[in-house]
């Protein structure tokens, strides 16, 4: 490691530690000056996170504001501190991968089609692609909020066969900004990060003409080099360079503004030379180096109607476009087996071929294209029958997928079209029911023409909840879904006619109440049990010996608790909790093992303090038990420590200013996290400066 990067993760230290000494000393003073009325002014409150205790729905979602705290460089990194929630193959933006309670990214694929990633409604990502990484290319700058629907039951409005969760992301608004108010504003956020020498800039554009159009511009670049490990080795191939864009304009009109049309696009790149094919960094040498260029684009053209008085119509028509473009060209005689060409003499290299042949870069030349393009038509209506109040929504989807041909996977098209139901039923002020339907049609066919296959299939859930005049809330559920069969296994017959299956079941408690332990304090806890079940599986496989080929495990069980709880108290201070206790097992020819996915037990604790609108100071463990990494490797369980403090000036010439520093990893743990390919970053320092003009 360089002394330029050394004095900046001294002197990172020295000044986080600096402020947050500064800060306490501040507090205490503002305390002190407002005097004894303070606690009377202050509205209870919950931490950096509400926990969702009103619906049986395992949902987390995460706000602008944990979203600008949090100083996350990809949205991996966000939302990886919700239960259930790992990463896969570390947090870079090409790397990183999602896994929600033991689906999603794998050690070789970016996704095995069990999350789904939705963003302002498009369905994005792309299927099985070797090593490239998580098919989520995008800044966290670009949204408003996310979140992370766990499981099966509440997934029936976005996609079929997904066992592990949805991410939905919001892109920001014009009006965040300008308040519903005339004029126009500019946010300017400036970022830096010592471990890697890191920066971010975002600067955003936000102007309304009229009441009724607004229009919004937004420019994010995020750039990194390799960052050091906790014991100050450097880190490979972690470096990144993404700029991301945002464009966005929506225009309300009728006599109460209850029409509005809203426009936007939504891209993000990654642009490499001489880098690892192996984005995961799972392997060395052996697929050798390319250059890559990687484009993700999203855009969308939404209308919306919600006319007054009338609770029968709330319209929602969605027409989405999303494209993520992958080139890549190998670079002759980078891999191990390469020899200028040719195979290398070498035993190891015997499946490359005979030495002296050429060598084959099918994989690594390939280029890959995915555009998915759906039209969504949504209607939500509220009515009663009897004692009965409804909240219905229901809607039809037309989604065309197509891939290209690459000289590594066939290419083809996938035409759906699926119908789902949603209904909340309340009944009294206790009972809250609610089933869900989705059936979906699938026609899917090699663009040569060789192949062509239909399939379709029903899937539905219920869930069931009381809630007590205590504030406690007991809830339970039961769903099923099929995952259909994808364009990259069209050279499978097999697979072409059998959709992956899976069950989940799952109970759990809520409670939320007010002076629970003195007269301004606030307690919202909720725990989470689930077990699932996939069986006629066709993402995962094992080697048979028997047939010396790949052959399909024959089913995967998996378990777990989630934990969600936070703590507020009048005077500001607040305590969050989020806790995972995970199992999962997998079954393949009478034999069973760990399931390969399957996450660690973790758990964060967030102990904060809040002096009115001006500090926000915190201290964040995240500690997790042992685990093994995406070779299969064993590795220790860790405790890590996080700083943060936001500073917001409420007078003076930096009025309206935010200024946010953390400092990540505070004792430079060294350490590799369950699931990753690589080790985590070391102590990390963030300075984010933001202002709205």
């Amino acid at each position: 490691m360089g002394q330029h990067q050394q004095g900046w993760r001294y002197w990172g230290t020295v000044s986080v530690l600096g402020l947050m000494a500064s800060t306490g000393t501040a507090v205490a003073q503002e305390l002190d000056d407002l005097g004894d009325g303070f606690l009377g002014t202050v509205e209870l409150g919950q931490g950096k996170r509400e926990v969702q205790v009103d619906t049986a729905t395992p949902v987390t979602v995460i706000n602008q504001e944990e979203i600008d705290d949090r100083q996350a460089a990809t949205v991996a990194e966000l939302i990886d501190s919700v239960p259930g929630v790992s990463l896969v193959n570390g947090n870079t933006p090409k790397g990183s991968g999602i896994n929600i309670r033991g689906f999603g990214a794998t050690s070789s694929f970016g996704t095995d089609q069990k999350v789904a990633v939705v963003v302002d409604g498009a369905s994005t990502g792309s299927e099985e692609l070797y090593r490239i990484g998580t098919q989520l290319f995008t800044d966290p700058e670009l949204y408003r909020g996310v979140s992370v629907l766990r499981g099966t039951v509440g997934s029936f409005e976005y996609g079929s066969g997904i066992i592990g969760g949805v991410v939905r992301l919001e892109t920001k608004d014009a009006s965040d900004f300008t308040d519903g108010e005339i004029g126009l504003r500019v946010r300017q956020t400036l970022q830096a990060v010592s471990n890697g020498s890191g920066f971010a800039t975002s600067t955003i554009l936000a102007w309304q003409p009229t009441e009724s159009f607004e229009f919004l511009l937004n420019y994010t670049l995020r750039d990194s080099d390799n960052y050091d490990d906790g014991d100050g080795n450097e880190v490979a191939n972690t470096k990144s360079r993404m700029p991301s864009f945002l464009a966005k304009a929506k225009y309300s009109f009728g006599d109460a503004q209850e029409h509005s049309l809203t426009a936007s696009l939504n891209q993000s790149e990654v642009d490499e030379k001489d880098a690892p094919y192996d984005a995961f960094g799972t392997t060395s040498t052996s697929f050798g180096r390319v250059d890559r260029r990687i484009d993700n684009r999203v855009a969308g053209l939404r209308y919306q109607w919600t006319p007054v008085g009338n609770d029968l119509i709330n319209l929602d028509v969605n027409l989405t476009y999303a494209d993520q473009q992958i080139d890549q060209s190998y670079i002759v005689g980078s891999s191990f087996c390469d020899d200028g060409g040719v195979v290398r003499n070498d035993p190891n290299c015997a499946r490359s071929g005979p030495a002296g042949t050429p060598f084959s870069s099918a994989t690594q030349d390939a280029d890959h294209r995915y555009e998915t393009t759906k039209l969504s038509v949504k209607n939500s209506m509220f009515f009663s029958t009897g004692a009965a109040y409804h909240d219905l929504r229901a809607g039809l989807e037309l989604i065309r997928r197509d891939r290209l041909d690459a000289s590594s996977a066939p290419g083809g098209t996938d035409d759906r079209i699926a119908l789902f139901a949603v209904d909340e039923i309340s009944i009294g002020e206790n009972w809250t029911i609610t089933p869900a339907l989705r059936y979906e049609t699938q026609n899917i066919e090699a663009h040569d023409g060789s192949a062509s296959y239909d399939n379709s299939a029903l899937m539905g859930g219920l869930s069931v909840r009381y809630e007590f005049a205590s504030g406690l809330a007991l809830f339970g559920s039961a769903a099923y879904t099929e995952s259909l069969p994808i364009i990259d296994d069209l050279g499978n017959a097999t697979f072409m006619t059998q959709p992956e299956r899976a069950h989940t079941y799952e109970i759990g408690a809520s409670y939320a109440a007010t002076n629970v332990f003195s007269a301004e304090d606030s307690l919202w806890v909720k725990v989470n049990y689930y077990q699932s079940k996939l069986w006629d599986i066709t993402s995962y496989t094992n080697f048979s010996a028997a047939s010396r080929s790949f052959v399909p495990l024959d089913k995967v069980e998996t378990e777990g608790v989630e934990i969600e709880a936070s703590y507020a108290h009048g005077s500001g201070m607040y305590v969050d909790l989020n806790a995972n206790i995970a199992d999962g097992t997998e079954y393949f020819g009478g034999t069973t093992a760990r399931w390969r996915n399957r996450p660690a037990d973790d758990l964060r604790l967030t102990v904060g303090k809040r002096v009115g609108a001006t500090w926000d100071v915190s201290w964040e463990l995240a500690a997790a038990k042992s685990g093994l990494d995406a070779s299969g490797s064993a590795v220790a369980g860790y405790g890590v420590h996080n700083l943060r403090a936001t500073y917001r000036p409420q007078q003076g010439v930096f009025e309206g200013a935010e200024i946010r520093v953390g400092m990540e990893n505070a004792f430079d743990r060294d350490y590799r996290p369950s699931l990753y390919s690589r080790d985590a970053a070391g102590r990390s320092v963030k300075l984010t400066l933001a202002k709205t003009f």
